[in-house]
């Protein structure tokens, strides 16, 4: 061989070391499933106090952490759009639902100044899959899963509220193509959350054999109303909800105060006056309030067990141990059917064609031990468990973590687990900055260091400050403050006391809501529209 042609040789030697070393380190990198559930309260699975049986996701929390002061935005759409993108769900073009509303926070689906966790994921050479309910854009094929940076999808590009059968107004893909909708419906037997396991593993082991980290978004629907489940799964927990929501979320508070997910010095919200004492009910009315948390305990038992499922799935693959997983909810509890709940259609109650929403005396009994609900700002609409399982990295299992953590801190912490990027620009239009911080000092035990995070739905609106909040409830509705340290059920309002305080975390929210595209809303003239 030539002298010259040395040089040469060196240079493709050294690429394909690079290239082997890259491989090797693909190999070894961390893989992520993200869990999203759909209407579940802060304390309603059994690390968090509740009394139903959850023990796939208790062991997760077992040998992982629980992080007690973690927040979501209080509904389905914002709280996906902030988990995607690290953005403020504003930001991302996601204020309220998914309609148009011509304004750029209020746009309806992810705009071109945010990239998905997909997007920036599956740069970095991970295999990018979702399996359920994506909900941030559905009208458009560009607002879907594939076009947004993902490698596989199999689920529901419109909202949930569904289980045996496709209701009108939504439709099942596989990657783009439909596969069922209301006049194509799916095979007997079918069931949402284990048809979007089934295909998560799948997604999985896909992953696997092609040798690729991979990042799974597994988004449920459950247990989002209209609640159904299988008839033996809802006939297991007939008459366990009989001692009614006043007993039973006394019991929860205890039991959430002996495993330190919240303070003693922190009073249980009292029952809201529009909800009847459970002794004054009727005994017809006791069990058909019974009946409905039945049907809402077989949903979450059967999504735990769906859980169970894929971590079994991940054990049979040697590759639970290099995973991280992180459980949360997209909101709290939800007051959606009245004080009476609904329970209408043929059949059973939880059978395909029933029509059943629990009502917010379970909704408050989920919120445990605090107030109001989803869609509202005040902590028992935005407060979530986040459970996070890492068994290569977290070491001091089974313990608990009480830095004050949001929705926007997933994609900075994905990001750095996988060592990957965010990046600047994206298809030729500038990125916005994360709004969003790593939970992996966290995971250490070590402090976040953030100075507020903030809340905008339907006027509803707050701001927390490191133990301040500022909280309102209705665009119309005064500002409460409170002092969470001493108080976070928020039952003494300070703002008369502290005015200063108040007017101080005013100015921040104006500030932040003028920056984060919450103003202009859909309906006010004025604010400062970006361009």
């Amino acid at each position: 061989m030539k002298p010259h042609c040395f040089p040469a040789l060196r240079r493709i030697l050294s690429v394909c070391l690079l290239a082997i070393a890259f491989c090797a380190s693909a190999a070894e990198r961390p893989n992520i499933v993200v869990i999203l559930v759909d209407d579940m309260g802060f304390s309603d699975i059994g690390c968090y106090g509740g009394e139903m049986s959850t023990p796939n996701i208790d062991r997760l929390a077992k040998d992982g952490l629980r992080f007690t002061q973690f927040y979501n935005t209080g509904r389905c759409c914002p709280t996906r759009a902030s988990l995607l993108t690290g953005l403020y769900s504003h930001q991302a073009g996601i204020g309220q639902m998914v309609d148009d509303k011509k304004l750029p926070g209020y746009r309806g689906f992810l705009n071109d100044r945010c990239v998905t966790l997909g997007e920036a994921l599956h740069a970095a050479g991970y295999f990018t899959a979702v399996s359920g309910k994506w909900h941030v854009g559905h009208s458009d094929e560009s607002m879907w899963p594939l076009q947004r940076g993902f490698d596989r999808f199999y689920g529901t590009t419109e909202g949930g509220g569904f289980y045996f059968k496709v209701k009108a107004g939504r439709t099942i893909r596989e990657g783009n193509e439909l596969l069922y909708s209301q006049d194509k419906q799916p095979p007997a037997g079918w069931y949402t959350t284990d048809a979007w396991t089934d295909n998560g593993i799948k997604f999985v082991n896909e992953a696997l054999d092609e040798k690729k980290p991979f990042f799974l978004y597994l988004a449920h629907n459950a247990p989002h109303f209209p609640l159904q489940a299988p008839e033996a799964e809802v006939a297991k927990y007939r008459g366990k909800f009989k001692a009614g929501w006043d007993k039973l979320r006394a019991e929860r508070y205890e039991r959430m105060v002996r495993l330190g997910i919240v303070e003693s010095t922190w009073a249980l919200s009292p029952r809201p006056d529009n909800i009847k004492p459970w002794d004054k009910l009727t005994a017809e009315e006791q069990d058909r309030f019974d009946n409905m948390m039945a049907v809402y305990a077989a949903v979450i038992e059967k999504l735990d067990s769906n859980i169970g499922r894929l971590v079994d799935a991940l054990k049979k693959r040697d590759a639970l141990d290099n995973t991280l997983i992180l459980f949360l909810s997209d909101n709290g509890g939800t007051a959606e059917g009245g004080p009476n709940g609904r329970s209408n259609g043929p059949g059973a109650m939880g059978s395909a064609d029933s029509d059943v929403y629990y009502g917010p005396g379970w909704a408050t009994l989920s919120n445990t031990p605090y107030r109001r609900y989803k869609i509202q700002n005040h902590e028992g609409g935005i407060s979530t468990p986040l459970i996070a399982h890492w068994p290569a990295q977290i070491k001091d299992k089974g313990a608990l973590r009480h830095q004050v953590g949001h929705v926007i801190d997933l994609m900075p912490t994905c990001l750095e687990v996988a060592g990957a990027k965010y990046p600047t620009e994206f298809k030729g239009k500038p990125i916005q900055p994360m709004e969003g911080k790593s939970l992996l000092p966290a995971f250490k035990n070590q402090p976040l260091e953030r100075t507020a995070l903030y809340w905008e739905h339907f006027g509803n609106a707050a701001v927390r400050a490191g133990d301040w909040k500022l909280v309102r409830f209705g665009k119309n509705g005064p500002w409460e403050l409170y002092d969470l340290r001493i108080d976070r059920t928020e039952l003494k309002d300070l703002a008369t006391e502290n005015p200063a305080k108040a007017k101080e975390l005013t100015a921040i929210w104006e500030a932040w809501a003028l920056r984060a595209n919450v103003k202009p809303a859909p309906g006010e003239g004025g604010g400062k529209k970006k361009k």
